[in-house]
């Protein structure tokens, strides 16, 4: 438990910072909105277009091990946005309650995790993990937000205008640009390289720090409300999600221990920042979002450590 708690504690440490700047005056109540900002329109594109630019085919092509992660993302992704719509949820927040059940936190924690714990081995399967929650079940989320927000208009107009939102979002343009550059083969100049690696480096810490802004920023009454659907949204994270993916990936595709052992603990980790950021970015109501975050994260430490035990006993 402690070598988790020494992975994860950046993650609170970063918050933490976001958390003291806003307290202390450092950082006024526009912070929040223009970090938000910048993660969504320069650092987050720029992350998810070096990940996919700079993937290796060989190494991630790996269909079982795909199937396995992505149908147990898939499933609660679905379970949990068909549930928020059931109880009078707007498509684009059922949306992102979706992705606070599902979108595992591979890669700010999912790296360093699986590199202390399975080794060199899992760094391709938790590259995998990272395209698909990242750049996959994020560009699904994002048209299903666009489709929601157009709702009102009439439906011959919907697809359209969904469509030049979708053109316009550089969080989807970004990952599609990088599959061409490594369909194509190129080799982008180490100049180029390191822009990438400097510019899509903040994306991670900087929104850690406007997640500690915005939850400093929060009124007592806000902390208060839907806490139990808070629980819930964390149980299907921490889970849910992990005990469905042990199920597909161990006794229906059979996959070999240690890729069943990795597949697990990816789904296990905590709720990255991603929901977060769209629901700051399209003005949806954050403080849920927020909370499950900051929550998944902190509860984490003893599940992730619970599944080790259960995976090696």
């Amino acid at each position: 438990m402690l070598a988790n708690l020494l992975i994860v504690a950046p993650v609170f440490a970063l918050i933490l910072a976001g958390w003291i700047a806003r307290k202390s005056g450092a950082l006024g109540p526009n912070a929040t909105r223009e970090i938000n900002r910048l993660v969504v329109y320069l650092a987050l594109p720029t992350l998810l277009f070096d990940i996919m630019a700079n993937a290796k085919i060989e190494e991630i092509w790996q269909p079982h091990f795909t199937l396995a992660f992505a149908l147990g993302c898939a499933i609660i992704f679905g379970a949990t946005l068909a549930w928020r719509l059931a109880k009078g949820q707007a498509l684009p927040d059922a949306v992102i309650d979706g992705l606070n059940a599902s979108y595992a936190n591979t890669g700010f924690i999912g790296f360093p995790l699986i590199l202390s714990l399975i080794g060199e081995t899992g760094m391709a399967p938790t590259l995998i993990a990272t395209i698909i929650t990242v750049c996959v079940l994020f560009a699904i989320a994002l048209v299903l937000i666009e489709s929601g927000l157009q709702s009102g208009t009439q439906r011959s107009k919907i697809a359209a205008k969904t469509a030049l939102s979708l053109a316009k979002n550089p969080l989807l343009i970004s990952p599609v640009l990088g599959a061409v550059v490594l369909m194509s083969g190129w080799h982008m100049p180490e100049t180029v390289h390191t822009f990438l690696k400097l510019l899509g480096g903040a994306a991670s810490p900087c929104a850690l720090i406007t997640l500690g802004l915005f939850l400093a920023g929060m009124q007592p009454t806000e902390k208060r409300e839907h806490f139990s659907t808070t629980g819930i949204l964390v149980t299907l994270k921490l889970v849910i999600q992990p005990a469905i993916t042990w199920i597909i990936a161990g006794l229906i595709i059979g996959l070999p221990p240690v890729a069943t052992h990795t597949a697990v603990l990816l789904a296990a980790l905590p709720t990255g920042t991603g929901p977060f950021m769209l629901a700051e970015f399209y003005n949806r109501e954050a403080n849920l979002t927020g909370r499950v975050v900051l929550l998944s994260t902190v509860f984490s430490i003893a599940t992730i450590s619970a599944c080790l035990a259960l995976l090696t006993g």
